[in-house]
């Protein structure tokens, strides 16, 4: 392991993405961040640094289903949240300084979430030029849970160490859950060099890959649909 450090995160959210492909300057495709949790550690196990924040969401955000699981309504963000910009500066300022590889349980919506949170405050995102790790996308092949199922962080918690989570689906909580697991699963062998830089590495989401039509646009698009009528017209006339 070439890195030095470690940065663990996780995070609370209004609901899931309505697209996973779009860009991020289309904040209504992405939830918005209620609670971020993330703690630094160096690669032999000892933290060093930890940070959690509850983040004002914008009013109508919050879908009942994602209430439902963290229990965070708007009024209590309203009351106790900070303004997003300042939680996730001071998450820049740690990935800066630090350099971590970036480690997170289905890493994918951490990922993208604060991606476009970043993009809506204006803010530079470091995440796609980081190392990456995902420690879901290890359960189903690392001899552990069902065969062919990835684990829920709860699940895999409970598989490692015979004892459940003393809260779920809290930011800080989880974060630290998913350290926990990671140098367990580690110290069992479970992560090894290749398996640990061998994931592929999250991107943004392009325009072009996210336009929804291929890699085509709508001009293509239209001249293939004009070429297919004159075709059918020539043969039909021919």
């Amino acid at each position: 392991m070439s890195e030095q450090y470690l940065l663990f995160l996780d995070t609370e959210t209004t609901g899931l993405p309505t697209s996973w492909n779009r860009p991020y300057a289309r904040p209504r495709h992405w939830p918005a961040i209620a609670q971020l949790g993330w703690q630094v550690f160096t690669v032999e196990g000892q933290l060093i640094r930890q940070d959690q924040a509850y983040l004002r969401v914008p009013p109508g955000r919050m879908t009942a289903a994602a209430e439902a699981v963290h229990g965070l309504t708007e009024a209590f963000l309203a009351q106790h949240g900070q303004a997003p910009a300042a939680v996730l500066a001071r998450l820049l300022a740690d990935l800066e300084r630090y350099q971590p590889r970036v480690v997170g349980h289905f890493l994918r919506l951490d990922f993208h979430v604060i991606g476009a949170a970043l993009a809506g405050a204006g803010l530079p995102n470091p995440l796609p030029g980081l190392p990456q790790f995902c420690t879901m996308r290890i359960t189903q092949d690392a001899r552990l849970g069902s065969p062919g199922r990835q684990l829920r962080l709860q699940e895999l918690h409970q598989e490692l160490f015979r004892e459940a989570l003393a809260r779920q689906h809290d930011a800080a909580v989880d974060a630290a859950a998913t350290a926990r697991c990671f140098f367990e699963l580690r110290r069992r062998g479970l992560i090894p060099a290749g398996v640990l830089t061998g994931q592929p590495r999250l991107t943004e989401p392009g325009r072009e890959q996210d336009s929804g039509r291929g890699r085509f646009g709508l001009g293509w698009l239209l001249l293939m649909v004009v070429a297919l009528l004159l075709g059918l017209y020539w043969f039909g006339n021919g």
